[in-house]
């Protein structure tokens, strides 16, 4: 068959819709589902107000960022409109694209959250019944986010480029997810660690009470925090990541020889990626001997499947390269071995979790020592793979006969190809992801209900399996961030090039260079510190009102029926600490970029997204998977092992989850999406660092 461009415009916009159509179903579906018992639905709708209230106020916010960086990008990119040569229709493109990015980015964050407010308190009183009921409300729930996130990055990136033509005016659409996803997770990220902090100091430690129990003022915040963190941030951060992928292939095709037919390529990999997580999605069911955790990575399993059979077809079907089908093979296989190494070691049915249990009866100070241990070491496999993927895919498409028929650019093509193929079944990816905060919402509703303790084990189960599984999704969205900003970085070098710098690669003997790499490797770190330092002063702060709250309020300690906390004030102290900390990390690492570019030109921008790259993935999978594994340890021994509840073991466990939960939910998964953005920032400014710089 005779492939056409136009044709893959249409494939793509045909299964994003019909990934939108099958997400209206799943969310008829949930809705439909029972809801009956009065304080759940009360404590549901607290949730969902509170978290629409922080998502308003944070939205103004990004509006107004928005609004400023879209003026910028109209008067100096591609090129400034007053420089010879500048076609002012493609500034307003780049202007355009990059609002239309945020759009997407904030729509999809928001549609998430609709239906995870509506899951979780339904999966609660599902728990009554059993873990199937339950399991499946939580998954669907899910699903309705992935599925909606990845139909608009496919969408969006079709959409774009059908109609300007020319990939490198994505680089706007992608900064334009990206600039809000870095911020969305940081604020959701900072609120909900400043809410699960706070609660579990005072209410598991302080007071020995249950982990959600309704006395605590702070148990709503944490919930609401699971949704605009784990929920509405996450989600962005997956878009951004999938939109990066894409565009950064789609810029590097349209630089080689035959360069529609590989355009066709990466609209039809993505398009079908997406139509195999449709399919993954529609069969994930436990079995009668299953537990939640198989039956989310056998769904997973199920994907990548039929991922590889379809572009396969697709691959022999309209004569595209087996070179490139190789290398998103590569890499998607590469993801899914990432992600088996992180369910190793977060996973508290292996022996990692529970070492670090065990450690935990001689001492907090062991629970914190063995976790950053296993942390470190956690990284090591994942690093390899994306260096394995990277380095393969760099030799699949770098013979000699290639780039003479291709061009010099096909080896990152290739690259750039299989973190394409790594993140072709994201929306499964995000589908489990999202499924953790629906189900850790819905174990503390089945507490706050009184719904028994045999719903509270379910819903227990059912929170372990989500945990496991976020810690692996991160560790796939991680790797997959790795492969597209190497990628990015080749479209950083074209689009220097383009403007005139003529750079063959980064010698990192070079001073220049070097310079670089020692500033982009700090910035992860400060970045890092940032966001820890946000949480740790707002968990102070809502430490001190949920004390005065337990002094003030007669009865709120004893359980007296008329003394109520006020959970507003909880949700306040979060919200208004989390926007006050949202912007200041995210405008270091820009702020960095721009001023290395001025100072020492492209080579020290190359040094500098390497040195950036390299660290910021090193920390983003050890904080990932320690919080992981620290937040499983004491789920473990909350289920009874090594002294149990209110053992010494068990506070010792409750201070390593109090650490890792800004590691694993705030900064870590935050480094993946600070990377990708520095990166578009490099690309976008290119042409600027080239003209204007000190020392390059």
């Amino acid at each position: 068959m005779e492939p056409t461009l136009n044709m893959f415009y249409g494939i793509s916009i045909l299964v994003a819709a019909i990934a939108f159509l099958f997400a209206a179903y799943l969310y008829v579906w949930v809705k439909r589902q029972a809801q009956q018992n009065k304080r759940i639905t009360e404590v549901a709708r607290l949730i969902r107000e509170g978290a629409n209230t922080f998502m308003k106020r944070e939205y103004k916010i990004l509006a107004i960022f928005a609004s400023v960086i879209a003026v910028l990008i109209l008067v100096l990119l591609p090129k400034p409109i007053w420089s010879e040569g500048a076609e002012i229709w493609k500034n307003v493109a780049m202007a355009v694209s990059y609002i239309c990015g945020t759009v997407l980015s904030a729509i999809a964050g928001k549609l998430g959250l609709v239906v995870a407010s509506l899951s979780n308190g339904r999966s609660a009183e599902a728990a009554k019944k059993g873990i199937k009921p339950a399991f499946l409300i939580g998954f669907r729930g899910g699903s309705v986010m992935g599925l909606i996130v990845v139909g608009c990055a496919v969408l969006g990136v079709s959409a774009v480029l059908m109609v300007v033509k020319e990939a490198s005016i994505l680089l706007g659409f992608s900064f334009g997810a990206s600039s809000l996803a870095l911020f969305a997770k940081a604020g959701g990220g900072i609120f909900t660690k400043t809410a699960d902090v706070a609660a579990d100091l005072t209410g598991k430690v302080e007071l020995g009470i249950a982990e959600d129990d309704p006395r605590n003022p702070a148990v709503i915040a944490d919930n609401v925090g699971d949704n605009v963190g784990d929920v509405a941030g996450m989600g962005a951060d997956l878009f951004d990541s999938n939109v990066a992928a894409m565009t950064s292939a789609l810029v590097i095709a349209q630089t080689l020889g035959a360069g529609e037919m590989n355009v066709m390529m990466v609209l039809c990999y993505a398009a079908l990626g997406l139509l195999a997580s449709i399919l993954g999605i529609a069969t994930a069911r436990i079995t009668k001997k299953g537990t939640p955790t198989k039956a989310l990575n056998s769904s997973t399993y199920v994907t990548s499947a039929l991922f590889l059979a379809f572009t396969a077809g697709a691959t022999a079907l309209f004569g595209f390269s087996w070179h490139i089908w190789a290398c998103s093979a590569t890499g998607l296989i590469v993801g899914v071995i990432i992600g088996l190494a992180t369910d190793y070691f977060t996973d508290d049915s292996k022996p990692i979790v529970k070492k670090c249990a065990g450690a935990s009866k001689s001492g907090p100070a062991f629970t914190i020592l063995s976790g950053v241990s296993y942390g470190f070491l956690s990284a090591l496999p994942a690093m390899i793979g994306i260096a394995v993927s990277a380095l393969v895919s760099y030799k699949i498409c770098g013979t000699e006969a290639l780039i003479a028929e291709y061009g010099a650019n096909y080896p990152l093509f290739g690259i750039s190809m299989a973190a394409v193929g790594m993140l072709s079944i994201v929306a499964m990816i995000i589908s489990n992801d999202a499924y953790g905060p629906i189900v850790d919402n819905a174990r503390g509703l089945a507490e706050m209900g009184g719904l028994g303790e045999d719903a509270i084990r379910v819903a227990d189960e059912l929170d372990s399996a989500g945990n496991t599984v976020k810690a692996v999704t991160k560790g796939f969205s991680i790797g997959a961030a790795g492969l597209t900003v190497i990628s990015l970085l080749g479209t950083f070098m074209s689009e220097a090039n383009a403007a005139g710098a003529n750079i063959a690669g980064f010698d990192i003997m070079d001073p220049t260079v070097f310079f670089g790499v020692l500033i982009g490797a700090a910035i992860p770190a400060v970045f890092s510190a940032m966001l820890i330092l946000g949480v740790d002063k707002n968990a102070q702060k809502m430490v001190k009102e949920i004390h005065r709250q337990f002094d003030t309020i007669p009865g709120l300690k004893e359980g007296k029926e008329d003394a109520k906390p006020e959970y507003d004030k909880c949700i306040d102290v979060a919200t208004t600490g989390a926007l006050r900390e949202l912007i200041p990390a995210g405008l270091v690492a820009i702020l960095a970029t721009i001023g290395v570019g001025f100072i020492g030109g492209p080579a020290a921008v190359g040094g500098f997204l390497l040195g950036n790259i390299v660290s910021g993935l090193l920390l983003s999978l050890f904080m990932s998977n320690a919080g992981g594994l620290w937040d499983n340890s004491k789920k473990y021994v909350e289920a009874g092992n090594e002294g149990g509840k209110g053992s010494e073991a068990h506070k010792a466990a409750v201070i390593g989850d109090t650490v890792g939960d800004p590691f694993k939910d705030t900064a870590g998964p935050s480094i993946n999406t600070q990377i990708t953005v520095v990166s578009l920032v490099a690309s976008l400014l290119s042409a600027i660092f080239v003209q204007f710089n000190i020392f390059g």
